[in-house]
């Protein structure tokens, strides 16, 4: 509503509890219980103000963002599922001295909060940059392409848009499909395009990263199956099997 339209409407109800007060006192000539039921009702204004605006608001505003953290893990475990786990084991492969990577990624049911916000930090500070060879990038623009229209129907989602970090993953995603597919040949492009090329690789690849880490502190206590399979999958670890290991 606009401001004039605010206070018009402001202004008619006070009037019109005006008059309701007024036709009150004609009926009953009782001024004096006019102004206990009056002051009453006023002092009970700031208790409403205090039960209303800040505990039923802030119950409902937790309870809306829990139910929108619910569906943004839900985009997650899609993304995941079809794009994300594959594309950063590709990406990963990009780096030439991903052993040192590995070891701060490698997510474990053993894991604290605390281990997930060193890895998060980690992440967030990687200088580690990716050199990726010809073949690799060829691989990643065939998979990348191929996994486009669904990326699109992400962003066909009201709730990833309103999510900066959701958002910014995406379309950092289809900037790199672009640039590869913009490519007819991915050889012998000059020095100054693979570095551009590999600086993209290094952006999409530490936002999915950090991405990936927020979904599986979200999935350990929510959906611990799903956690337990992604923890023997996931790129990160020397022998990454879906076999759940027997105990010794």
């Amino acid at each position: 509503m606009k401001r004039s339209e605010i206070a018009l409407l402001a202004i008619i109800l006070v009037a019109v509890s005006v008059l309701t007060y007024f036709i009150h006192y004609l009926i009953f000539r009782d001024p004096h219980h006019i102004f206990i039921f009056l002051v009453g009702d006023v002092a009970f204004v700031f208790l409403e103000v205090f039960l209303v605006g800040l505990v039923i608001e802030r119950m409902l505003a937790r309870r809306e963002k829990r139910a929108m953290l619910s569906k943004l893990n839900m985009i997650a475990g899609a993304f995941f599922s079809e794009v994300g786990n594959k594309l950063l084991a590709k990406l990963l492969e990009c780096y030439p001295e991903s052993d040192r990577i590995c070891p701060c990624l490698s997510v474990s049911a053993e894991w604290t909060g605390t281990d997930y916000k060193k890895a998060l930090n980690y992440i967030r500070n990687l200088t580690q940059k990716p050199r990726c060879a010809e073949a690799r990038l060829d691989d990643i623009k065939d998979f990348l392409t191929d996994k486009r229209p669904f990326i699109l129907r992400l962003l066909e989602n009201p709730n990833v848009l309103e999510h900066e970090q959701g958002s910014s993953l995406i379309w950092a995603v289809l900037h790199l499909t672009e640039e590869l597919e913009a490519r007819s040949s991915l050889g012998d492009l000059p020095e100054s395009d693979l570095e551009y090329l590999d600086l993209s690789i290094h952006r999409v690849y530490r936002l999915v990263a950090e991405e990936w880490i927020n979904y599986m502190q979200y999935l350990e206590p929510n959906h611990p199956f799903l956690f337990s399979l992604i923890v023997r999958i996931h790129p990160f670890q020397q022998r990454p099997s879906p076999t759940v290991a027997g105990g010794g």
